[in-house]
């Protein structure tokens, strides 16, 4: 007999999901390029609006975050009905599981899709599924071949985390069209500012024609919140009902929701954020690709460096070095890229940084000494 309480069948199977280290220790300086944090900060106005709000923490926030949805909803022409802001979009896809799988039910994603997917499918009782990528990029024909008749929800990060690549709106159009109506989209764009793309779309007229499409959006990248949590959905009036029934009275805070709304007006700020990236994208692709290591084609605001399996020159060796010299990447073990490791396009200073750090670690004599 069990002497306590013991956790439901298959919460035990879940692997916690780990976030990139945030320090370096011994090193009077630290460069965080760990966690796709913008290098330009939050807008001023959003962090004004944090203190003007803290001034009323006694106050429970407006549980349907009515003024935030209303931003959103103007920003890009929608509905704010069928908008349901969470604490970061992690929460709304934890809730989409938990809407729409049950135990033995499908939930499908692809092989270097966010961790979280496979966490959210898993907390609902339902079994993982994994599609097969083409050149670290999702595949439409693979996704489909994996649809059964218990798949309840397709996850496709666009642009995918880690990888940084993305699939044309073509081909997420092909998805769809090829799904049954009974299998949920979701749509997962937490990168979509950055890309500069003109085959790229994030999603919203697939949502506006669909029942079986949602998006998902996050405040933490581009807008530079992520220490509030703030994300949103946006979706058909049934999925919208259904999530609402879960989610908690209370998920996003007060500061969060005044953030949210500030940052989303201040649209110059974020025209700030996007050129900053699209000068440093290309520019810490084509200097690291120069020293030999392979580098995926990014369309975010983060790049995966391939490194050789040679001793002295693994991707955990460079992950040692970069630490000591106060250069934190992201080691993408868990995603099942071991000899990789992401990097958040930084400020000029840090990205400059790393790549002079890259380059003696690269040195034929340090490697042999």
């Amino acid at each position: 007999m069990a002497s306590r309480p013991e956790p439901r069948p298959g919460v035990l199977a879940i692997d916690a999901y780990v976030p990139g280290k945030s320090a370096a220790p011994g090193v009077p300086k630290v460069h965080k390029l760990s966690s796709n944090e913008t290098p330009l900060g939050p807008s001023p106005k959003a962090v004004e609006a944090v203190q003007k709000a803290a001034r009323e923490l006694e106050l429970y926030p407006d549980g349907a975050a009515t003024a935030l949805r209303e931003a959103i909803a103007g920003k890009y022409g929608l509905d704010p009905a069928r908008i349901v802001c969470g604490a970061g979009s992690d929460e709304v896809l934890n809730l989409l599981a938990h809407a729409f799988i049950g135990p033995g039910d499908e939930g499908l994603f692809t092989t270097h899709g966010f961790l979280v997917y496979k966490i959210a499918i898993l907390a609902a009782g339902g079994l993982p599924v994994v599609a097969e990528e083409k050149d670290f990029t999702a595949d439409v024909d693979a996704i489909l071949a994996k649809v059964t008749a218990r798949t309840k929800i397709v996850f496709l990060a666009n642009p995918n985390n880690p990888t940084g690549t993305y699939l044309p709106f073509d081909e997420v159009k092909r998805l769809h069209a090829a799904l049954p109506p009974t299998v949920l989209l979701v749509l997962d764009a937490a990168y979509a500012e950055y890309v500069r793309r003109n085959d790229y779309a994030s999603g919203l007229e697939l949502v506006a024609e669909s029942d079986n499409v949602v998006m998902t959006r996050t405040f933490s990248k581009i807008y530079g919140l992520a220490g509030l949590r703030l994300g949103w959905m946006v979706g058909p009036a049934h999925a919208i009902d259904a999530v609402n029934r879960i989610r908690s009275p209370f998920n996003v805070n007060a500061p969060a929701i005044a953030a949210g709304v500030a940052a989303i007006a201040d649209e110059a700020h974020v025209a700030a954020a996007v050129a900053h990236n699209e000068e440093w994208l290309p520019w810490l692709t084509r200097e690291i690709g120069a020293l030999g290591l392979a580098v995926t084609p990014s369309v975010g605001n983060f790049i995966l460096i391939h490194f050789p399996a040679n001793a002295g020159r693994t991707a955990k060796d460079a992950d040692a070095f970069l630490t000591s010299r106060g250069l934190v990447l992201r080691a993408v073990g868990a995603y099942g890229l071991p000899n990789c490791l992401r990097m958040t396009v930084g400020g000029a200073e840090a990205n400059r940084l790393l790549v002079k750090a890259l380059t003696e670690f690269m040195k034929p004599e340090r490697a042999n000494a």
